[in-house]
């Protein structure tokens, strides 16, 4: 069986698709047996050369390949995923095409196509089509679900908005948590966590949010239930002892409405000396953040997944989140929840969590067993299984 793998978003490390790009061909790699070899020939098709440090057994053939357009944007990308992709899978005599994203792909008849689907949040919002390029992307997006043999959604939210937005046949989705990148598992040394508190003028005991600034994260709430709380706590023994709100995320002003203006915000509150904004952090450093923070609060308005809270959970650290979407699904029982609308609520839940020892410690605990829920291995599984039956 010849299978083609789009793998481009293996060029970004630092994203949730990058993440699920890498972990996915990690695993795929690892289960290669002398048997498999013979059976199955992957062909990885990249718009830049893989991490080196992802080794590839001998069935596995890199294509490399760019459009003329060199720039990394929209024109680019309908032009690499809608026209040049589909010509060199067939060129390589494919059986099947997996898509680990929602992307604009049609292919030849005769080629089964398997496309994993993260989430249509610009269906859902349609503030993010705030020009005619992203209209357009969209569209083909929906018209490239609509044509995959299989769809294999990222969680039961996901799969629901496919069925009542798109109208896709439920027979034609089956459903496979994906689990966080394997760093976030690994246990942070203190000599790692003094170097990035460090770098970053961070002491132990911060309440972290972040995950991106996207209006949808509700970063705003976070930044609005923190002034809250220190306005009303002003006159209590909590106050001596509150600790700084730590935010990381790529700030981009220029880009709002669609993205929180968190420097704004901070100067509006006069929050400068209490409020650290990051900026974008390499996943490198993300580990040692989660570790060494208070809590993690990610008020969510929308997510496909959530990987920030199970990243966080992997960590073992007290998470509170939106009861919204897809993140009860993630959380379970292992998290605290808030309505992500009500900035009070948001701030007593962040207060609880201050303030309860003993709920930190049930979090942390919980947090680690339900993140053991997640596994790599079972995703790949359900992809193998899929394209076995096409």
């Amino acid at each position: 069986m010849r299978i083609g793998i789009n793998a481009s978003f293996a060029r970004k490390p630092n994203t949730g698709l990058g993440q699920v790009t890498f972990n996915f061909l990690q695993e795929l790699a690892r289960r290669q047996t002398k048997a498999s070899r013979k059976k199955f020939k992957f062909f990885l098709y990249l718009e830049e050369n893989l991490p080196k440090n992802l080794k590839l057994p001998r069935n596995f053939h890199k294509n490399i390949f760019l459009p003329l357009w060199k720039r990394d944007d929209l024109i680019r990308k309908i032009w690499w995923e809608k026209h040049l992709l589909p010509k060199k899978a067939k060129a390589d005599k494919c059986d099947v095409l997996i898509s680990l994203y929602q992307c604009p792909t049609i292919v030849a008849k005769d080629i089964k196509h398997l496309m994993v689907v993260h989430d249509i949040i610009p269906k859902l919002f349609p503030e993010y089509l705030n020009n005619s390029r992203k209209r357009t992307y969209q569209k083909m997006t929906e018209q490239g679900i609509l044509s995959a043999d299989k769809i294999l959604a990222v969680s039961r939210r996901t799969e629901k908005d496919l069925i009542q937005k798109l109208k896709i046949n439920p027979r034609k989705i089956s459903v496979s948590y994906i689990d966080a990148d394997e760093i976030y598992k690994q246990e942070v040394s203190a000599e790692k966590s003094a170097k990035i508190l460090k770098k970053y003028t961070l002491k132990p005991g911060y309440i972290l949010a972040g995950g991106g600034l996207e209006v949808r994260k509700n970063i705003e709430g976070v930044i609005r239930a923190y002034k809250h709380l220190l306005d009303r706590n002003k006159n209590t023994y909590l106050i001596k002892d509150f600790p700084k709100l730590a935010v990381y995320g790529k700030l981009r002003p220029e880009l709002a409405p669609l993205i929180t203006d968190a420097e704004k915000l901070v100067k509006e509150f006069n929050l400068s000396q209490r409020v650290k904004l990051l900026d974008a952090v390499p996943q490198a450093d993300l580990p040692a953040l989660y570790k060494n923070a208070a809590m993690f609060v990610y008020p969510s308005f929308y997510e496909g997944f959530g990987i920030p809270i199970l990243e966080a959970m992997n960590q073992g650290i007290p998470v509170i989140t939106a009861k919204t979407s897809s993140l009860p699904e993630v959380g379970s029982d292992a998290v605290l929840y808030c309505d992500p609308n009500d900035i009070r609520e948001i701030a007593m839940v962040i207060k609880n969590v201050l303030t309860n020892e003993k709920l930190r410690d049930t979090l942390k605990d919980r947090g680690r067993l339900r993140a053991q829920h997640f596994s790599w291995k079972i995703f790949t599984d359900k992809i193998i299984n899929k394209i076995s039956r096409l």
